[in-house]
């Protein structure tokens, strides 16, 4: 009787390790697709281009314009582009925006949490 009850709670134990496995494999599966499928959203066609400005160029913009970082316009640090510049909160992002009419139009943003 005790080597039926070991043989039985061996099996079950073997199945709980294979079930174990195999959902561990298909975890390992999704994330090698997801990172084949990523791509970087700065180099997309309509994506303008987005740089973090250097505290020189700050300063620059902030005197130019008579303005304080508070009232310039605001960019989410949540935002896809801000995450893959990987700015911080209070970093200033140059975009530049290609334009039919004017060839090209320069905006700036200040990260902010939210």
């Amino acid at each position: 009787m005790a080597t039926k009850k070991r043989k039985k709670t061996a099996r079950k134990a073997v199945k709980v390790k294979r079930e174990r496995k195999r959902k561990e494999t298909k975890i390992k599966e999704r994330v090698v697709e997801l990172k084949k499928r990523e791509i970087n959203i700065l180099e997309h066609e309509l994506v303008p281009k987005h740089e973090i400005c250097s505290e020189e160029e700050v300063n620059e913009l902030l005197k130019r314009y008579n303005i304080s970082k508070e009232q310039l316009p605001k960019i989410l640090l949540t935002d896809p582009v801000v995450k893959a510049l990987g700015a911080k909160p209070g970093d200033v992002i140059k975009i530049i925006r290609n334009s039919k009419i004017s060839g090209k139009s320069i905006y700036y943003r200040v990260v902010v949490e939210k």
